[in-house]
């Protein structure tokens, strides 16, 4: 269990949990004072164990995309840029960054993960600080079991270039699809081709047993596309979209410069919005 830096004006605060204990996948939680957030084996006088007795994530976070994910991090440093006031979460599993965003709509906290198109770091990393003096990134990690990155140890510095970040940072999901907002702009007629982009959907369920695979996997059609006049937000209208457990929206696009501009995002929907 790892917590996001700073706890909130209201009591609450961002955790990661991991697979196991009732959790199908790991999770992003956002807890509150008195909520029950799915592990049966935790300190508490749960017995119920239906999905509706527990607090529902941020989102799942399926093991190819993460299996072990650490601490979650705000971005409080103007030095970087466009992703500034964004959040993020660090993998001891992979060695990753990813940037998280999210949205809250009917009182329900929802949102996904998609990773910085960096090099994965030579060991899992655990923990992570925004240098109060340069305004850049320092982290660190280990390998102790379970991880894909084993270097023993290392210490890191993720410095914002000044270049176009082809992050999102803005993720909705509304009653006719997904609205995607990027840090950068990209290619206006591009991004407005629907073969660009390939969304799929799945379950997961809560049992005893260690983990969940995946239920009612299937492709999402993209009809159509809308593309802000900026370049930095697109509106992917997806058939028959709904509330899911899990999402997967892949995009190949370009920046404004032609630059390719490549991603996954995996993400929950609890709530749709007009």
């Amino acid at each position: 269990l790892d917590v996001a830096l700073d706890g909130l004006a209201d009591g609450s605060f961002l955790s990661t949990d991991q697979e196991g204990h009732w959790n199908p996948k790991n999770r992003i939680n956002w807890v509150k004072p008195g909520g029950f957030y799915g592990n049966m084996f935790g300190y508490h006088d749960v017995t119920d164990n239906s999905d509706s007795a527990m607090e529902q994530p941020l989102c799942w976070i399926t093991n190819a995309f993460d299996r072990s994910p650490s601490e979650l991090l705000w971005v409080d440093s103007k030095a970087w840029g466009p992703l500034n006031g964004s959040l993020l979460n660090i993998s001891y599993g992979y060695g990753k960054i990813y940037v998280v965003p999210h949205e809250t709509v009917k009182g329900q906290v929802q949102g996904g993960m998609c990773e910085f198109p960096i090099a994965r770091f030579p060991t899992g990393v655990m923990r992570g600080r925004f240098h109060p003096g340069n305004g850049q990134l320092y982290t660190c990690g280990m390998f102790a079991w379970a991880g894909n990155q084993q270097q023993p140890g290392g210490f890191y510095r993720v410095r914002y270039t000044g270049q176009p970040v082809h992050l999102p940072t803005g993720l909705k999901a509304r009653t006719q699809g997904m609205e995607i907002t990027f840090a950068s702009p990209v290619d206006r007629a591009v991004a407005s081709d629907v073969k660009r982009y390939r969304v799929k959907t799945w379950s997961l369920k809560r049992t005893a047993g260690y983990g969940s695979k995946h239920y009612d996997e299937k492709a999402s059609q993209v009809t159509g596309v809308e593309v802000s006049a900026d370049g930095k937000t697109v509106f992917l209208k997806i058939a028959g979209i709904k509330p899911t457990w899990s999402m997967e929206i892949r995009y190949s696009l370009q920046g404004a410069a032609g630059e390719p501009v490549e991603g996954t995002i995996h993400n929950t929907i609890h709530n749709l919005q007009d």
